[in-house]
């Protein structure tokens, strides 16, 4: 991959707008959740979300997380099942990942899903991640923002020190709080299981769903 100048944005409205409009061009761009700093591009977007899995080095039959604005933009783009409502109603905005039935033709890319009938979506709980999805206006795929294997970063900094020159910029929104990936849970069937422990205790999903 040729090395790019990557640029570090600041956390306001200016930065957050220049990163909007380097997604639409189809760039990538890292910024920071509650969980972990992801690396985003338009969910939309073959090219750029292959440019996802060459900047991490991932394998790409392994799906990505999208990130949305809100619960309506998650209905959008997925059937929310019984028990996934629930979950949403508890832990949304959070560190929380559904997977959920995808549907048809509403424009997300084979390769998130990785030529899978599901999604895996979530609803961030940081102010800059949320003004990002407004500035941008659409679904932003964005996996953690490290080299595949190595561990997920959690300041601007660690982004800059694992993929400086392989990706476009960098919103600095300082320190993440949670600083662990969000728990991810699949909804597709009649009783959930967790495929991933996160920022979410099982215990408090298990309360929630009963």
């Amino acid at each position: 991959m040729t090395s790019i100048q990557t640029a570090i944005l600041t956390p306001d409205t200016d930065g957050l707008r220049i990163a909007a409009d380097v997604l639409r061009r189809g760039g990538l761009v890292a910024f920071p959740t509650e969980t972990v700093y992801g690396l985003g591009a338009d969910a939309r977007d073959d090219a750029a979300v292959a440019s996802i899995y060459a900047a991490k080095g991932r394998p790409s039959f392994n799906p990505l997380i999208v990130h949305v604005r809100d619960i309506d933009a998650v209905s959008h783009y997925c059937e929310m099942t019984k028990q996934a409502q629930k979950l949403a109603s508890a832990f949304w905005p959070g560190p929380l990942t559904l997977v959920l039935p995808l549907k048809e033709d509403v424009g997300i890319s084979k390769l998130v899903t990785a030529g899978l009938k599901t999604l895996a979506v979530r609803i961030p709980d940081h102010s800059v991640g949320q003004g990002l999805l407004a500035a941008f206006e659409g679904p932003i795929a964005a996996p953690s923002a490290n080299p595949s294997g190595r561990i997920s970063p959690t300041t601007a900094a660690h982004v800059v020190a694992g993929l400086s020159g392989k990706i476009d910029a960098i919103v600095d929104g300082g320190a993440c709080g949670v600083g662990v990936e969000s728990t991810i849970v699949d909804c597709t069937q009649s009783v959930p299981t967790i495929l991933r422990a996160g920022g979410i205790p099982a215990e408090a999903l298990a309360a929630c769903v009963g």
